[in-house]
């Protein structure tokens, strides 16, 4: 059950909203979970400042997942985040940040797991 929420400084077009989702669709498996249950949400064109300056291009995302993962798996997927936005949006890893929520209790479908 990952949910990654994705804030972009830059605008992107309807095609590469679609590309970013089965991207993040295929990375997410570094913390062993499957695009079927993943949900994505992507906004564009999002004030962002870091070290109190606006980035012209930045992005920060959370990813929120049904129990957790080891550290290393984090860090695959980290390093898998920051390719992706570098290349389909040019991006640098060093304007990004990647935050994990893990959570225990998770609803769904009218139950929870």
């Amino acid at each position: 059950m990952p949910f990654i929420d994705a804030r972009l400084t830059v605008p992107a077009t309807p095609e590469q909203k679609e590309q970013l989702k089965s991207a993040f669709g295929q990375a997410v498996t570094a913390l062993h979970k499957t695009e079927t249950y993943l949900m994505v949400q992507i906004a564009d064109e999002c004030d962002l400042w870091m070290g109190g300056r606006r980035l012209d291009k930045g992005a920060y995302l959370a990813v929120s997942l049904f129990g957790s993962a080891a550290p290393a798996d984090y860090e695959t997927m980290t390093a898998r985040l920051c390719q992706i936005l570098a290349d389909q949006l040019g991006i640098p890893g060093d304007a990004v940040y990647v935050t994990y929520h893990p959570v225990s209790d998770w609803g769904w479908n009218g139950a929870n797991f």
